[in-house]
Order: structure tokens, then C-alpha cells, then sequence
């Protein structure tokens, strides 16, 4: 089963690490994508930009009304994601309390819904 471990950070942390901090972090993320990848676990995963380039789009009265900015101000940010695929709930978490950001933020662990195979979308 897929699920989407989705990082929440403050943005503003990495500015205030030195440059070593930074290189650790960044050596512990690389290591953690890796073992995702000799787990055969690893779908996908990216780093986020800064919440300054959000864009939100909603519906009103049938019109798109476009924001500058992410959908909410909080004080984490939603700042990159891995999408694996484990066997389990169980599974996910683990790998989730193995991520690097659960130490300076948190992980949201949701299961993908995967439609099916015979399902029909139209654009």
C-alpha cells in the first residue's frame, strides 16, 4: 500500500543552522533516501520551495480566485514528502519515525487512495 509521509517544518530553521548543521542534515536525508531505496520502499520524494512561492487557487461562484502564499499560515510549513509503498500502516510509521525531519518537525503519514485499474477520469 502507498502512503504519503509529508515533512512540516519551519522554513526558517534551515537559514539559522551553520553550515555544518547543514551539511548533516542533508548527509542524514540523503542516507534515509537511500535505505528507502534498498527497501525497495521508495516511490517518490521531493523537496519542497519556500512557502513564498505558494500559489492557492479555489473556486468562487464558479470563478478560480488566484493568492499569493500557501493555503494556511501555521507555524510549520509543509516542506517536502516521500511516497512509499509498504505493506502496512504499521510499516509506514516506521519509516516515517526514521525520517530525519521527525526530529525538527513532524510527519503526517496518510495512505494514497489508488483507484481502480477499470476507474475512468476525464479532464
Amino acid at each position: 500500500m502507498q502512503y504519503l509521509l509529508m515533512i512540516y517544518s519551519e522554513e526558517t530553521r534551515w537559514n539559522q543552522m551553520s553550515d555544518s548543521e547543514r551539511q548533516q542534515g542533508v548527509a542524514a536525508y540523503q542516507a534515509y533516501t537511500e535505505s528507502l531505496r534498498k527497501a525497495g520502499a521508495l516511490v517518490g520524494a521531493n523537496r519542497l520551495q519556500h512557502t513564498g512561492t505558494a500559489t492557492t487557487v479555489r473556486l468562487v461562484d464558479g470563478k478560480p480566485q488566484v493568492l499569493d502564499g500557501p493555503y494556511s499560515d501555521s507555524k510549520e510549513q509543509l516542506a517536502g514528502y516521500y511516497l512509499i509503498d509498504v505493506p502496512n500502516l504499521d510499516a509506514a510509521i516506521t519509516w516515517a519515525s526514521r525520517c530525519p525531519g521527525a526530529a525538527h518537525g513532524l510527519l503526517e503519514v496518510r495512505p494514497v487512495w489508488v483507484a481502480s485499474p477499470d476507474a475512468r477520469y476525464t479532464a
